[in-house]
Formats: structure tokens, C-alpha cells, sequence
């Protein structure tokens, strides 16, 4: 069985030819993440039929995804910890024909954002996603036009941090299920999720899943100093230090170049109490993770945590550190499924059309990321778990190199497809990328192809 089949098994559109085609184009969009749908499809027939199955009506994009959240849960019960991050996207699509957009961060752009819970291991394997929030925001309302009674929905309309807080309660009742027993759920975000709400929320339903926040507000302590939070964790003498090497960043949106090097900070760690806008209080723990001595010109690494979780020991608080770490592979889920799957550059008609093919996508870039990384964390495995042996087959035919007579290690089948992406494999090249997989994949699967239509020439 394939892997797309298996990904999709017991997916329910209401029509077995629905559940085939669905199974098909995720195929086809794996082994050409980088074309359009017309370049990933087998000719004109398989293209209509594509465009066909994205403007069914009968089709929603949740049901596409529900296999795979299922196979998500399933993976994530192997595991005594998941991590469980959230994130947003936007999606650009401006000078688009595409009815149901809205305006993005600037009016003049039209798009849609996109906000799923990405589940990894603590070791940064990921497992899938587990929920997926789409909307597109509405026209600015302008105050004085609202008719009356009308102005609590429309500023209620443009609350979007709801979506912080129905994140957790998703990751909050899974882990409420006999199946979650045995798996410590945490979830996991960036500043925009500090919303007090969010921490009232998990307090009222007894933190039936962890939380851990990058704090964004230095909130003032509900104490006769008034004290602010930062100040009076800091004032703790370190509980831990840490030294850690940090990557390089290239220069991009909104975003300064960032150069590597090795970090050295102190974690400071305390229990307080935050008011709770209801006249009472939430206990939470701050750790802060402090720079020292950054050098000369550059910005110290800060980072400033929230967690419900009590932090008793150094060795606890280093986990949450690297937790909070490990929050940067939604971002390459995020990389891969823009630039490696290039889905802003989707030619559909309607945001309905889109979303399906947002679905599709998503899958698409987990497995790519999941490769990768089982390349690098499971570099013995056999590959024929993975990869068909017609892929593995093909990936050392490109490569000019002798066809292994066993089964070879994934973690040299990977190295093989993405030296086809442009992976050079030199010792400080480290292990292959996301990109130049994603690249390699592609050129195995036109070479596969042409192996295919070799074979049925010759009969």
C-alpha cells in the first residue's frame, strides 16, 4: 500500500470515486510539491478530474484532513511527551481571481491565513497535524456606518485571538481521552498566544493539557510593590545556564540576517501569581532564559516563558527551554508548504477551491519534513518502510552509483534523493534540507517516469 493510501485510509467524502481521487492527487502533489497542479497531474484527463474534485460542493476540506488527524493521534499515543505547537500563516494571493478572499496585514493585499497544531516529538520528529483553523478576514467596518446592534458583531468578528484559546481546548480534550492516557500533551506558542484568556481557560478545565507560552506582556504582579513580572523573575538567582549554537538566519521579511554563533545563557525561574481579570488569580511559572555577555553589537537571545506546569529543578527547566525550541519546525512546516509547495501560487477560482487544496498540501509537507527528519534521527532504519523499491531503485540509477543487493539505510536513500536537489553531502554540509529533498523527490519521480515508459516501449 502506498503511503498516500495509507495516510488517507477510511477518508469519507460521501463517494468511493471522491476517496479515490483524493488518494490519487495527494500522490501526485507528493511527488511534485513544487509544480502546479497541472504539472503534478498526468495529463489533461487527470488535470480536469483534479479541478473536478476541488469544485465539488459536496466536498469539505476538514474531510480530507480527518484520516490524517487520525493518523496523527495514532502516532502521537507512541510517545510519552507531544508537542503540540500553533502557529498562523498568512497566504498571499493578492492579484488573484479568487472569490472569498480578505485583506491581510495590509488592506491593499488579499489572502487568507492559515492556523494548524503541528504535533513533534521533544526530539523534533513530526507526526502531523492534529487540527487546522482556516478563515479570511472581512472588510474593515468603518464605526460610523454600523447600524444599531450591529457593532459587538463586528468587533467581535475581528477578534482572531479566539484562535489561541480554541487551539488548546482541541489539544485540551484529546487529552482528556482514555486513549491519551499514557501521553503528556503540551501546547506550545509564540507571543500571540500570552492571552490571559487562554490561561483562565486551561485553569478552569484543570490544565487537562500543559501549556508553555513565550510571554509578550510584562504584566505587573498582583503584590503592595506591584512589581513587574520580568524584573522579579530576573531578581532569582539562575537555577540553571545552558550553551547552545545558534543558526544562521538570512535576512528576510521583517526580519534581520542573523549570524551563528554559540550562546551561553542563565535560566531564572519563579512561581507567581497573575491576576485573572475576574478578581482572582492564575498560577503560572516564568522561566527566562538570559543571554550572557552577547557580543558587541549584537542583540542578547532572551527567551521568556509561561507554563502552568511548577518547575522544581534545573533539569526541568532546561526541558522546557528545549521544548520551546523545538517550536521552530512549525516554521519549516510552514517554509516547506510555501515555498517548497508553492500553494500561493494556486490558480483556483473560489476560497472554497482553495482550502481543499490547502488540505492536500498540508499532508504533502508534513511527510516531506517527516522524511527528513527520520533521516536524521532514524538514519539506520531500513528504507523500504519509507520509499518503494522502485524509488530506491531510481534514486541510485540517477546517482550513478551500484544498487545496494540489501536493503539499504534510509538515511543513505535520503542523502541520495537529495543530492538530486542539489545537496552537495560534504561533512559541513550537516544532513540534507527540507528544499533540497523536496527538489530531489520531484526529479526521482519524472525518472521514474521515464523507467515506466522504457519497460512498456520494450513489450
Amino acid at each position: 500500500m502506498a503511503w498516500a493510501e495509507m495516510e488517507l485510509d477510511g477518508i469519507d467524502l460521501g463517494d468511493k470515486r471522491l476517496n479515490k481521487r483524493a488518494v490519487t492527487m495527494l500522490d501526485a502533489f507528493s511527488e511534485k510539491p513544487t509544480l502546479s497542479i497541472p504539472g503534478a497531474c498526468n495529463g489533461w484527463t487527470e488535470t480536469q478530474a483534479a479541478y473536478r474534485f476541488l469544485s465539488h460542493e459536496e466536498i469539505e476540506w476538514s474531510d480530507i484532513l480527518a484520516p490524517h488527524y487520525k493518523k496523527t493521534r495514532t502516532r502521537i499515543r507512541e510517545h510519552a511527551v507531544a508537542l503540540c505547537i500553533d502557529d498562523t500563516t498568512e497566504l498571499d494571493f493578492n492579484g488573484q481571481q479568487i472569490d472569498g478572499l480578505g485583506r491581510l496585514s495590509y488592506d491593499a493585499q488579499r489572502g487568507m491565513y492559515l492556523h494548524p497544531t503541528y504535533v513533534v516529538t521533544p526530539q523534533r520528529v513530526p507526526l502531523g497535524v492534529l487540527n487546522v483553523q482556516m478563515w479570511a478576514r472581512k472588510p474593515k467596518v468603518v464605526k460610523e456606518e454600523l447600524k444599531e446592534g450591529e457593532e459587538a458583531e463586528a468587533l467581535e468578528e475581528e477578534k482572531e485571538s479566539a484562535r489561541w484559546i480554541k487551539g488548546y481546548e482541541h489539544v485540551a480534550t484529546l487529552a482528556e481521552t482514555e486513549a491519551m492516557k499514557a501521553t503528556r500533551l503540551v501546547y506550545v506558542t509564540d507571543r500571540e498566544g500570552d492571552i490571559k484568556a487562554l490561561m483562565v481557560t486551561a485553569r478552569d478545565r484543570g490544565n487537562p493539557a500543559d501549556w508553555l507560552i513565550r510571554s509578550q506582556h510584562n504584566r505587573t504582579l498582583p503584590t503592595p510593590q506591584e512589581k513587574k513580572l520580568w524584573a522579579t523573575v530576573e531578581a532569582q538567582e539562575p537555577i540553571a545556564g545552558i550553551c547552545f549554537t545558534l543558526k544562521s538566519r538570512r535576512k528576510g521579511k521583517k526580519k534581520e540576517a542573523r549570524k551563528m554563533r554559540q550562546i551561553r545563557q542563565h535560566i531564572f525561574v519563579k512561581r507567581v501569581s497573575l491576576p485573572d481579570g475576574q478578581g482572582g488569580t492564575v498560577q503560572v511559572s516564568c522561566v527566562i532564559a538570559k543571554e550572557i555577555d552577547p557580543p558587541a553589537g549584537e542583540k542578547a537571545v532572551v527567551w521568556r516563558l509561561l507554563t502552568n506546569r511548577e518547575v522544581l529543578t534545573p533539569e526541568a527547566a532546561i526541558e522546557l527551554i528545549d521544548w520551546y525550541r523545538a517550536r521552530w519546525e512549525i516554521e519549516m512546516l510552514f517554509d516547506v508548504f510555501k515555498n517548497g509547495c508553492r500553494v500561493e501560487a494556486l490558480q483556483l477560482s473560489t476560497m472554497d477551491r482553495v482550502e481543499c487544496a490547502l488540505a492536500l498540501y498540508l499532508i504533502v509537507s508534513w511527510r516531506i519534513a517527516h522524511l527528513m527528519h527520520m533521516g536524521r534521527d532514524c538514519p539506520d532504519m531500513d528504507a523500504l518502510l519509507l520509499f518503494d523499491p522502485e524509488e530506491v531503485q531510481a534514486a541510485y540509477l540517477l546517482a550513478k552509483k551500484p544498487i545496494p543487493k540489501n536493503p539499504p539505510r534510509l538515511n543513505d536513500v535520503i542523502r541520495q534523493i537529495a543530492s538530486l536537489g542539489g545537496f552537495l553531502g560534504r561533512k559541513s554540509d550537516g544532513d540534507p534540507g527540507a528544499k533540497t529533498l523536496w527538489i530531489g523527490l520531484q526529479r526521482l519521480v519524472d525518472f521514474i517516469a521515464g523507467m515506466r515508459a522504457v519497460r512498456e516501449s520494450c513489450v
